[in-house]
């Protein structure tokens, strides 16, 4: 009976946290509607985040806010709406290394802006270095699209699914 009961607890409180997790929120008619991931903070902050939940050396890095003319050299194309823009590259190395965080518009087709960049940004864009097409990921969570182009760009990526709240 003890043992039954015990499952019965054990059972319920399993329930409890499920039903307590905030991956669903309900709408204005009532109903339970899937939360989309997101990712919060400032696009610094963001970055920062980033770059702690990997554990590669790189050269000092400088942030550029994308914006005018420099959109078309981060992006590969100065077509692309956003609302706020970051980069991250290395201030002085022959180390092929980018990373670009762009905020968007709640309603913005973020799967045409993510082929955009992805079909048009160069990774060979470095005088002497550069990367191979499947060392450019182009991904998002929520409205926070990501760019990274790197040798080492898949722990980079990882580190930014980290992020998803």
């Amino acid at each position: 009976m003890k043992k039954i009961l015990l499952l019965l607890l054990v059972g319920l409180l399993a329930v409890g946290a499920i039903g307590c997790s905030n991956s669903q929120e309900t709408g204005n008619d009532g109903v339970e509607v899937e939360k989309e991931p997101s990712v919060e903070g400032t696009l610094e902050e963001i970055m920062e985040r980033l770059y702690s939940g990997v554990e590669i050396q790189l050269p000092k890095t400088m942030h550029t806010v994308i914006e005018g003319d420099n959109i078309a050299y981060f992006l590969g194309s100065d077509e692309i709406i956003f609302t706020e823009g970051l980069a991250s590259e290395p201030m002085i190395s022959s180390a092929a290394h980018s990373i670009a965080l762009l905020r968007v518009d709640e309603d913005a087709d973020i799967d045409v802006l993510m082929n955009t960049i992805k079909t048009n940004v160069d990774p060979r864009k470095w005088i002497c270095v550069g990367v191979e097409e499947d060392e450019v990921i182009v991904d998002h969570i929520g409205n926070l699209i990501i760019l990274v182009m790197d040798q080492e760009a898949e722990a980079f990526h990882e580190s930014f699914l980290n992020l998803a709240e």
